[in-house]
């Protein structure tokens, strides 16, 4: 998979709603069906766990997928919020922290944790879309919703609509017809 650099480069796919984030110690080795987010908004690296004094040789990458995964294995849960804590802060009802790197279950982040909030596909009409991540521009990202700054870096997330199951056979049916009726 490739780095998202920027959010028109996900446009596309972007109607579906995100089914897992996670955080990367590498950008060199990405899950299956993940897209990593190597890159700000404004085309710098997107590192979450920089040292302002020396260079680290410690990364951080967010990445997310819409496809299935172990802990979603049939879709059915979808990511609605995201929130960005303090270490010392209490977590959230509902919400699940991301504490390991999923490449080498390494700690994810240095004195904040990120949560996500999952939730049945079918019992929401929004869903997280879009993750973005913004460096020097302090400029918000048009309708994204800005949950936090992690080491000079900006974090946004962009909510839509989430297709229900029945729209998406419905579509797939009309799909099907308009190409029988072709043949």
């Amino acid at each position: 998979m490739a780095d998202v650099p920027d959010i028109a480069a996900v446009q596309i796919d972007q109607q579906e709603p995100i089914t897992d984030i996670g955080v990367l110690a590498s950008k060199k080795e990405i899950p299956d069906d993940y897209w990593v987010v190597g890159q700000t908004t404004d085309g710098f690296d997107a590192n979450l766990w920089k040292d302002s004094i020396f260079k680290s040789k410690v990364t951080r990458y967010l990445c997310f997928t819409r496809a299935a995964t172990s802990r979603n294995p049939k879709l059915s849960n979808v990511v609605v919020d995201m929130k960005l804590l303090e270490l010392k802060d209490s977590l959230p009802e509902g919400f699940t922290p991301i504490q390991d790197t999923m490449d080498t279950q390494e700690q994810a982040l240095r004195k904040e944790r990120l949560c996500v909030k999952f939730v049945p596909r079918h019992s929401t009409d929004m869903a997280i879309c879009n993750v973005a991540i913004q460096s020097k521009s302090k400029l918000s990202l048009p309708y994204h919703t800005y949950i936090g700054e992690l080491n000079g870096l900006a974090i946004w997330y962009q909510l839509k609509n989430v297709p229900k199951p029945q729209e998406m056979v419905q579509k797939s049916t009309s799909v099907s017809d308009v190409t029988r009726c072709m043949q």
